[in-house]
């Protein structure tokens, strides 16, 4: 599922809702096997605005447990697409979904450099409302200036991210 055209809206609150809604169908395939799952990424912030697509990051001790994941996430409609170039951040898409808002779903190691990044600048953005409104401004300008190329805009919104991820340790 790739994104064609890049859409920001302000934060909606039903962000939080169509998360638990996608976190109680996966609880049932999974929910034994998961330690916990984490809504990550922009719609995880209130007052951040993002792309309407719910990040979603699925958290197994480790890879001993993960063939049984991808096998019970096949039941349900997801399908394993491999790493893509992210060591420890398994991603899968889906078919047939449309009850639900539109996500992304990883499996994730707990131990995983890339899910500590996820929960690391989630909970940082969560306490600075400063940084909130510096990146909410900066990716609603990047949407405005490259509506249907998503490589120009994660480009564009780079630098704002260097800047906060060196603010709350990760470079």
């Amino acid at each position: 599922m790739r994104t064609k055209n890049v859409i920001v809206l302000p934060f909606d609150p039903k962000w939080e809702t169509d998360f638990a809604n996608i976190k109680q169908e996966l609880i049932r395939a999974v929910g034994d096997l998961a330690i916990c799952i984490e809504h990550v990424g922009s719609t995880a912030v209130q007052g951040l605005s993002a792309k309407p697509i719910i990040d979603i990051d699925v958290v197994i001790s480790d890879y001993s447990v993960f063939d049984c994941v991808v096998n019970r996430l096949k039941t349900i409609g997801y399908f394993h697409e491999g790493d893509l170039g992210i060591q420890d951040r398994e991603a899968f898409r889906y078919s047939d979904k449309p009850h639900l808002q539109k996500h992304h779903l990883y499996v994730c190691p707990r131990n995983s450099k890339e899910l500590v990044r996820h929960i690391t600048f989630r909970d940082f953005l969560r306490k600075n409302p400063d940084a909130v409104k510096k990146y909410s401004e900066v990716k609603e300008k990047a949407a405005k200036l490259f509506p249907n190329d998503i490589e120009k805009y994660m480009e564009f919104k780079s630098s704002c991210i260097e800047e906060l991820y060196s603010l709350c340790g990760l470079m």
